[in-house]
């Protein structure tokens, strides 16, 4: 599809109105005038951050893990690392410090190898960085993190993701990606 084709898709914003505005969630509700002359005068945006996913394996090929509970799905989480891109953060910055502050891993080889969207309602994209070789320094957790940090093979990961125990769906579409790359 050219960029042509991509503007003639488009909706106008006929008005919007921001309903909630917070840190990490802001909604907006607008009224969008289709290019086939519809209208739909409540279509609900939610507009978070940025966020990043890390995918870290260690020198010795162990896949770095997190284990938190998570209040909205009110159960406790496998995942790899995660975060929000801070103002005046590159993504990759974003992803770096967010391994270090949650795990004490830092360092290594850092290659982005997903970018994702929830497009339906969602504005943001999250980014999922492969970091390998990284080494243990110091983890420096936000209060209100209580993290779980622990290392796997590649087996065990594998088995984590075909028995349902990883589920947050950009950290599954990374690994699945990682794995079907064969890269590690």
């Amino acid at each position: 599809m050219t960029k042509e084709n991509d503007k003639s898709k488009r909706w106008t914003v006929v008005k919007s109105d921001y309903v909630l505005r917070e840190p990490w969630l802001t909604a907006r509700r607008d009224h969008v005038r289709l290019p086939n002359g519809t209208e739909i005068t409540d279509f609900w945006v939610v507009e978070y951050p940025e966020w990043v996913n890390v995918i870290a394996i260690t020198v010795d090929g162990e896949f770095v893990m997190e284990r938190q509970y998570r209040h909205s799905i009110k159960m406790v989480s496998t995942e790899s690392c995660a975060g929000v891109v801070e103002k005046g953060e590159t993504p990759l910055e974003a992803a770096k410090r967010e391994l270090s502050e949650e795990t004490g891993y830092e360092g290594g080889n850092w290659t982005e190898i997903l970018d994702l969207a929830n497009s339906g309602t969602m504005s943001n994209h999250t980014h999922v960085f492969l970091a390998t070789d990284v080494v243990k320094g110091t983890s420096h957790p936000e209060a209100t993190e209580e993290i779980e940090v622990f290392l796997c093979s590649k087996q065990e990961v594998q088995k984590m993701l075909m028995s349902g125990e990883i589920i947050q769906a950009s950290m599954v579409a990374g690994l699945w990606k990682l794995f079907a790359l064969g890269s590690v």
